[in-house]
C-alpha cells in the first residue's frame, strides 16, 4: 500500500493551496480517507475525513468553511482544498486510510491503517 501526498508549499496568509493524495495497493473505495497535520512540537491532529462514497464528511472545527475534502474513487485520489490559509495552518499534512470504519474513532490517528509520507505546508504572515 502506498499513499503519496503532494501539493504542499510556502504561501502567504490568505492564500489557497490544494493537497492531493494518490493511493495504490488497496481497494480505495473501501476506505475512509482522512487528512491529519502535525506542527513542530505538537501532536498529530485530525483535519478532515471523507466516507467511502464521499457522502459524509467531517472537519476539525478550526478548518470548517476554509478546507474542503473530496475524493475520486475512479482515480484513487483524495484532495484537500485549503483557502484563507493562516499561519497556524503551518504543518506537515498527512493523508491516511481507515479500513476499520469505526466512525466514532475517525478523528483518532490510531484508527488509520495506512499513512502517506506527508507534505509540508508553510503559511507566512
Amino acid at each position: 500500500v502506498q499513499l503519496q501526498a503532494s501539493g504542499g508549499g510556502l504561501v502567504q496568509a490568505g492564500d489557497s493551496l490544494r493537497l492531493s493524495c494518490a493511493a495504490s495497493g488497496l481497494t480505495f473505495r473501501n476506505f475512509i480517507m482522512g487528512w491529519f497535520r502535525q506542527a513542530p512540537g505538537k501532536e498529530r491532529e485530525f483535519v478532515a475525513a471523507i466516507s467511502r462514497s464521499g457522502g459524509n464528511i467531517w472537519y476539525e472545527d478550526s478548518v470548517k468553511g476554509r478546507f474542503t475534502i473530496s475524493r475520486d474513487n475512479a482515480k484513487n485520489t483524495v484532495s484537500l482544498q485549503m483557502i484563507s490559509l493562516k499561519p497556524e495552518d503551518t504543518a506537515v499534512y498527512y493523508c491516511a486510510a481507515d479500513g476499520r470504519l469505526i466512525l466514532s474513532n475517525l478523528r483518532n490517528p490510531s484508527a488509520y491503517d495506512y499513512w502517506g509520507q506527508g507534505t509540508l505546508v508553510t503559511v507566512s504572515s
